[in-house]
């Protein structure tokens, strides 16, 4: 994990890699459980019968599922300190290159893309990469915009 001591140290790190978080398992379980939060209960993702015959040999992983796991894996990979709040601001640009097998390993990477000033504090968009272990492209590349205020 990169650890800030602050936003002013945050602001130099402009164009940075920040890191990389570990690996979390994607299984049937995880992917079942989001298509009852969601109501997405597709055959590609929830049932594996049919989906031994579909194009991936197997059920797959919403996108959003994967996009979901984005505060989980930012939050392994960056730290800032003394900020009394952040705030989850929405996302410039997401795309799923290539799905993400039931039972697959994931991790992410980020990237410190901007930083601006915003009233009270900053507002950063952080590059995130989501790979899948034994999968060639990236599974989810996405801008996440966070507000930290100090």
């Amino acid at each position: 994990m990169r650890e800030f001591a602050d936003l002013d140290e945050l602001r130099e790190a402009v164009g940075q890699a920040l890191g990389t978080s570990g690996w979390h398992v994607v299984d049937q379980a995880r992917i079942d459980a989001f298509a009852d939060a969601t109501g997405d209960h597709q055959w590609i993702h929830v049932d594996p019968d049919r989906a031994a015959s579909g194009p991936f040999g197997t059920t797959i992983a919403h996108g959003f599922l994967t996009l979901s796991l984005a505060p989980l894996l930012l939050g392994e990979i960056y730290a800032v300190g003394g900020v009394r709040m952040g705030v989850n601001y929405g996302l410039n640009r997401v795309r799923f290159p290539a799905p993400v097998p039931s039972g697959s390993r994931v991790r992410g990477s980020g990237e410190l893309a901007e930083v601006t000033e915003v009233d009270g504090g900053v507002q950063l968009v952080v590059r995130l990469t989501v790979e899948a272990e034994g999968v060639a492209k990236p599974v989810c590349v996405a801008d996440s915009v966070v507000r930290l205020y100090a």
